[in-house]
């Protein structure tokens, strides 16, 4: 499988570790040992593209807009503003991490971050029903003045905790940059791209791109990418070892291999909830079905391992 190129979709684990703050030393240290793994699959032969999560860190950058708005008087950003900010820092962690861990085993490859968009639907039905929490909690009379102040804004209480903003999360259609990474693999660079689900964008009258308030899936974004560069595989690393039947449950049983139908008819059944490994299952399912020959669900630090066909769950066409 010398050759080949691969999407690898990093989770939330590979920047962040439960119980920890987020400083740069803390996300900078997790990425160094995520990219030995990388590394590994470079020294394999692999063509490797790397797309990662942003959840808690552009929350953190929503909130450092929001302190300075307060106290300082400085404007905030928008969100698909802050979703760019965030691809560029964590892109220049993995480079820079990526870089170093190859020249030190003398293998002379360069790591590129590309700030991706991705073209969403503007008729999308998320954009009518927005359910993806994002930004600070805010206390009650908090979301009543911000609802005042911001009328575009919806808040909802979320579980108990306080009250968020939640935003529309579209599903992706095309990865606006797809021409231009496909052409940096060719010519042999590690491509970062399409980071916490790319950067939302609605076309007007099929010219002007203008960025929306959403948040796009990772994962979803992540098969995209992978399909329209023509990868290969898509594997996605997380913080279990692959898709159960009767999660959590007296009879769960791990799904070593699943064709896609089987994946369809688990994924129907219910099996992988919405906001964990359902949207994982489902860019499974995607990739396969568009011609992906496999697509891997792993446990970080098991990806040579599960590319071996030793451990994950494998979605295969048949």
């Amino acid at each position: 499988m010398r050759g080949e190129t691969i999407v690898v979709a990093l989770g939330g684990n590979a920047l962040l570790q439960r119980g920890q703050r987020g400083t740069f030393e803390e996300q900078y240290d997790n990425v160094k040992k995520t990219a030995k793994d990388l590394a590994n699959l470079v020294e394999q032969g692999y063509n490797l593209v790397i797309t990662h999560g942003n959840g808690p860190q552009v929350g953190a950058t929503l909130l450092r807009h929001d302190a300075g708005q307060k106290m300082f008087g400085i404007p905030a950003f928008p969100m698909d503003a802050c979703g760019a900010e965030t691809q560029g820092f964590i892109g220049y962690m993995i480079q820079q991490a990526l870089r170093n861990e190859l020249k030190e085993r003398g293998i002379d490859k360069y790591v590129v971050t590309v700030v991706t968009r991705v073209i969403v639907d503007p008729d999308d039905p998320a954009f009518q029903n927005p359910t993806k929490p994002v930004g600070p909690f805010y206390s009650r009379e908090e979301a009543e003045r911000i609802r005042r102040e911001r009328p575009d804004w919806v808040i909802v209480e979320d579980a108990g905790r306080g009250y968020r903003r939640v935003v529309p999360s579209p599903d992706p259609k095309i990865i606006a940059e797809r021409g231009a990474i496909r052409t940096l693999v060719e010519a042999g660079y590690i491509v970062v791209a399409s980071g916490g689900g790319g950067i939302p964008i609605v076309e007007e009258d099929g010219i002007h791109a203008r960025g929306v308030e959403a948040v796009i899936d990772k994962d979803l974004a992540g098969e995209r990418l992978a399909t329209l560069i023509g990868a290969d595989r898509f594997v996605i690393l997380t913080d279990v070892d692959g898709a159960y039947l009767n999660y959590n449950t007296p009879r769960q049983k791990k799904i070593d291999r699943m064709t896609l139908e089987e994946a369809k008819r688990y994924y129907e059944e219910g099996h992988f909830k919405k906001g964990s490994m359902g949207p994982k299952v489902k860019a499974c399912i995607r990739f396969v079905e568009a011609g992906g020959k496999e697509a891997i669900i792993a446990k970080l630090g098991r990806v040579a391992e599960a590319l071996r066909g030793e451990d994950g769950t494998h979605v295969v066409p048949e």
